[in-house]
């Protein structure tokens, strides 16, 4: 849809979009944005009335509820490459376009995985703890090593394989699981596809770097645990639905492995009071993985780009779109 030049756009902001001001400095006067909202369906209806673009990241559920509810809404400017809380067929149906940004924040999670799986091994938030507490090393564990280690990654896209050329510097052996990629897809990290059953049997740690659809929705449950080595670690970067959160927090009160990174939750934010905070060999962090300042910076860039070429009826790079009615 082309706006008139002279016509303001009024449009919406997530609060979670980072660094808003560079986003803001750079949409332009012809964009009037507002700020904030919450994660719940009536509030982003209420707040989307009258708007025709929305600046999101994935806390905000975009149903089919929300798009057909809300008839002013021209385009979605996703941050990131998940596009699950998105229902893309209602925004088609609707008449809204959706553009986002894969791979742009790639080694930012990447980089996060692995940051999560030495915090885990090495016992960095242990160690801290214990230094708070006025105790010292003989208090503390030994740590595992991650070098000369078997790492499993489930899901070798974007994230996977930036991961797997990470761990090259750890002298490990790279083994990973997805059924939608071919040895061939493996060769410049040497990585080793496998199926799943292998890759756990083998594994000292297991990374999650998958999509979630309903392929993958829970597939990280109580079995999968339990084939794990009692000494491995699982690392979570992508979606916290991958992980039945139950299944793990039971499988890290019986033992049945030695600890977990994670990114994100089943829901978020995580509570205060869940039970992953009372284990020491569990290292969470607050869905963090993609927003480091380069990462972000970018995708804002791209992402103003992209929208800004959408209203003056430009043509968009087809890897920003996922849906162009």
């Amino acid at each position: 849809m082309t706006e008139r030049p002279s016509e303001p756009v009024y449009g919406l902001v997530d609060q979670d979009v980072k660094p808003r001001d560079r986003l803001l400095e750079r949409i332009g006067d012809r964009f009037a944005l507002d700020v904030g909202v919450a994660p719940t369906e009536p509030a982003v209806i209420e707040k989307l009335r009258g708007k025709r673009v929305l600046f999101t990241t994935s806390r905000l559920p975009l149903t089919a509820d929300v798009f057909e509810a809300t008839d002013s809404l021209r385009l979605v400017s996703k941050i990131g490459t998940g596009l699950d809380s998105i229902d893309l067929e209602a925004a088609a149906a609707n008449g809204v376009a959706v553009l986002y940004t894969p791979g742009m924040n790639a080694l930012s999670v990447a980089e996060h995985a692995l940051s999560l799986l030495l915090a885990v091994n090495r016992n960095i938030v242990v160690g801290q703890d214990a230094l708070r507490n006025g105790l010292w090393r003989d208090e503390v564990p030994n740590a595992r090593p991650v070098t000369g280690t078997t790492v499993g990654i489930i899901g070798f896209g974007n994230v996977g394989s930036r991961l797997a050329g990470l761990l090259s510097g750890f002298n490990v052996d790279v083994l990973t699981y997805d059924p939608y990629v071919h040895d061939i897809d493996t060769d410049v990290t040497g990585a080793e596809l496998v199926d799943l059953p292998a890759l756990l049997d083998a594994s000292d740690a297991v990374v999650v770097t998958a999509e979630h659809t309903a392929e993958t929705h829970r597939m990280i449950d109580s079995a999968v645990l339990s084939r794990m080595n009692s000494s491995a670690v699982l690392v979570n970067t992508a979606r916290g639905s991958i992980v039945d959160q139950e299944a793990l927090v039971d499988a890290l009160a019986n033992g049945t492995i030695a600890g977990a990174g994670l990114d994100v939750f089943e829901d978020e934010p995580l509570s205060a009071d869940s039970p992953l905070h009372d284990f020491e060999n569990v290292v969470v962090t607050p869905h963090i993985a993609a927003s480091s300042i380069r990462a972000r910076s970018n995708i804002i860039d791209t992402l103003v780009d992209c929208t800004h070429d959408y209203f003056e009826n430009e043509s968009i790079d087809d890897r920003f779109v996922a849906v162009l009615p």
